[in-house]
């Protein structure tokens, strides 16, 4: 990364540049809207990395488009240097988790791309690409596609592309999880010593991501959001540069996350000495939420959670298994709806159930599994149960999508109803056609 582009100097003073104040965000019809994000306030100030974590479905995307401008709040709004925002917001570029290139411009015309609505010259569109792959470390590949670049590669080119426009704020959604753990690692440093450095041409920085370790490393404030709706539980400062990613302190700070974010149902000052909570809880959703997990995965979590002793630590057991919170958190969710786990002060712990599935064989870990997804996850239930009462022992998926329609949106009723026919099929409850979308009974 040889060559810096001409980036204006970050103002002195912590002026706000972006805020949401009082966003809300609800989904659906008019008679049964779903609150996605509740009442947020944030702001962003000139010279901050700010992390946003949380658990899936907390609204953190969904809160990074409404900055953005790419969708409009409910209600609140989002200020731009203090003056409300009316449409896409032009002082901010985005980063998403997939590298949406287009495969058929090589890097140097899918850098461009950013320039277009600009409307400058031909030739200052090349120069300032060229600066802008030149600085995010791709010089030697302006004229390769996207095919011919790694992950990696690929995603440095989402990176040029965000920053050739010269945003006063980069919002990045999980910029990294889609890399191997060697690249992302690599790509975050480089990152974080571009923006220390001020070699690049913005003025903050607003980063979605899953991964506390990521944030404590790379944040100088984190935010931590809670679900069901979504609402900001704290926000506490990050470390001193020096001190990230190494040593007690580091560690100490990614333990008090994984404490507050592994304890959703406690108020954030009763786990963390003198902190206050930035907003108290709303009702939740008056109806039953499935974390989405693989029938593979939870048995596998079971599993080596009985070979640990039954009881670990969820921040060891995240870097034994090498996952980020929001998988280990759904695991951990997953296991104790099903009554195999419990969660007690950050450790998670197997019941008696529990054990006995950890040490089943295929026939009875089936059996144990059917016996508590019937008792404890109520859509599972449901579909088995009216199954069994029609007169064709057949429905279609439609019938449970629209009931589900009235408490989540319409891509989260799709991946609740998918979760449960994944545990019902292997329950043997029922069995599922996805060619007509008809579930029935065998």
């Amino acid at each position: 990364m040889a060559t810096a582009m001409n980036a204006a100097l970050r103002p002195s003073a912590r002026q706000t540049l972006l805020a949401a104040a009082g966003v809300t965000k609800r989904y659906g019809n008019s008679g049964s809207p779903i609150l996605v994000l509740d009442r947020i306030d944030l702001k962003l100030r000139a010279g901050e990395f700010v992390a946003l974590l949380g658990p899936s479905g907390s609204g953190k995307s969904t809160l990074l488009r409404i900055l953005a401008g790419l969708v409009a709040p409910s209600a609140g709004e989002v200020l731009v240097h203090g003056e409300p925002l009316r449409g896409p917001n032009p002082d901010v570029a985005v980063v998403f988790q997939t590298f949406a290139l287009y495969p058929w411009l090589t890097v140097q015309e899918n850098v461009e791309l950013g320039l277009l609505a600009k409307n400058l010259p031909r030739e200052e569109r090349r120069q300032r690409a060229l600066r802008a792959i030149d600085l995010i470390g791709l010089d030697g590949f302006e004229d390769a596609y996207p095919k011919e670049l790694s992950g990696g590669m690929r995603q440095r080119v989402g990176f040029a592309r965000a920053l050739v426009v010269e945003p006063e704020v980069l919002l990045m959604d999980e910029p990294f999880s889609a890399l191997d753990v060697l690249t992302a690692e690599n790509l975050r440093h480089e990152l974080v010593d571009l923006w220390q450095a001020r070699r690049i041409p913005t003025q903050a920085i607003l980063m979605v991501t899953h991964n506390i370790d990521e944030a404590v490393a790379m944040a100088d404030r984190l935010v931590v959001f809670g679900a069901d709706p979504g609402r900001v539980r704290v926000e506490l400062p990050g470390l001193p540069p020096a001190r990230r990613g190494r040593g007690v302190g580091h560690s100490a700070l990614v333990d008090t996350i994984w404490r507050i974010m592994t304890n959703p149902r406690v108020e954030v000052e009763a786990l963390l000495e003198g902190a206050r909570p930035v907003q108290t809880a709303a009702p939740r959703r008056p109806y039953q939420a499935l974390p989405h997990v693989a029938i593979g995965h939870l048995t596998g979590f079971v599993e080596r959670l009985d070979a640990l002793g039954g009881r670990e630590d969820l921040y060891e057991l995240a870097r034994d298994l090498q996952l980020d919170a929001d998988e280990l958190l759904s695991l951990a969710d997953a296991a104790g709806l099903l009554g195999f786990a419990e969660i007690q002060e950050g450790d998670v712990l197997l019941t008696d159930v529990g054990r006995r599935f950890a040490r089943a064989d295929v026939q009875e870990e089936k059996e144990l599994f059917r016996q508590q997804a019937l008792a404890h996850v109520d859509l599972v239930q449901r579909i088995a149960s009216e199954l069994a009462a029609s007169d064709e022992h057949s429905l279609p998926e439609d019938r449970f999508l629209t009931r589900l329609a009235g408490f989540f949106s319409p891509p989260e009723s799709r991946r609740q109803l998918d979760t449960a026919i994944d545990w019902g099929r292997y329950a043997e409850l029922f069995a599922y056609d996805d060619d007509s979308g008809e579930l029935y009974l065998e």
